[in-house]
């Protein structure tokens, strides 16, 4: 099955609609799928859930989706930085499941590995907790965390060969593996393809039976945070 795509339009077409569920990869503006992103604005698609760690910022990342108001729901981790986001989540205008990092990189996990559910300490006796099941193991409190499982996933990779085996760039891999394994439909966006062999199997990170589709961004923007803790 050929899985190699001319560009981010045509890897999302007859895929992406209204009202889906999309997990993206990325860590900030670090191992973000920007092309597919971009595109994904342009197709339309209103009403959608996003699953990532975090929203991007103003006018970059998620946040172009935020702009056109093509997100209803975020379950997210982080969620500063973005200041759209906050003001549509002060004015009710948009819903948020508030995930624990390390909880919401094992929900995406475990749904790539048909796990529908899993117990955790993370989050017992705080809003977190609230509304689900909490179970005693030893002596200790665990909370009940559900699985997720995307419409779509969009991935951020270095390197892939035509099968769909992928590379990542060291601390750009973050939460790609896990996004990528929990889509019914993987769409990867990577900088460099190559043929098949030509990756040496010890250095897959993510095999290629979890890539559907692929799209080469061969010089993306990759945009750097700067942390600023005093005027200069």
């Amino acid at each position: 099955m050929k899985k190699v795509y001319p560009d981010a339009a045509s890897a999302l077409a007859g895929v992406v609609k209204d009202g889906q569920t999309i997990a993206v990869g990325g860590f900030g503006l670090c191992g973000i799928p920007e092309a597919l992103i971009a595109a994904l604005r342009d197709s339309g698609v209103q009403n959608l859930t996003a699953i990532s760690n975090n929203a991007g910022v103003d006018g970059f990342g998620l946040g172009q989706l935020l702009a056109t108001r093509q997100v209803k729901k975020m379950i997210a981790s982080y969620v500063g930085e973005n200041k759209e986001f906050e003001r549509q989540y002060l004015a009710g205008e948009l819903q948020l499941e508030f995930t624990p990092q390390g909880t919401l990189a094992e929900k995406l996990r475990a749904g790539g590995s048909g796990i529908p559910a899993f117990f955790t300490k993370t989050g017992v006796g705080t809003i977190v907790a609230e509304g689900k099941e909490v179970r005693e193991f030893d002596g200790e409190q665990y909370v009940m965390e559900r699985s997720l499982v995307a419409d779509v996933s969009l991935v951020k990779a270095w390197k892939a060969d035509k099968a769909g085996n992928l590379v990542y760039n060291k601390t750009a891999r973050n939460f790609n593996p896990n996004v990528a394994m929990a889509g019914k439909i993987t769409i990867v966006e990577v900088e460099e393809l190559v043929e098949i062999g030509e990756i040496d199997p010890d250095q897959v990170h993510t095999p290629s039976i979890f890539v559907h589709r692929i799209v080469v961004n061969a010089k993306p923007e990759k945009r750097i945070e700067q942390r600023t803790v005093r005027p200069t």
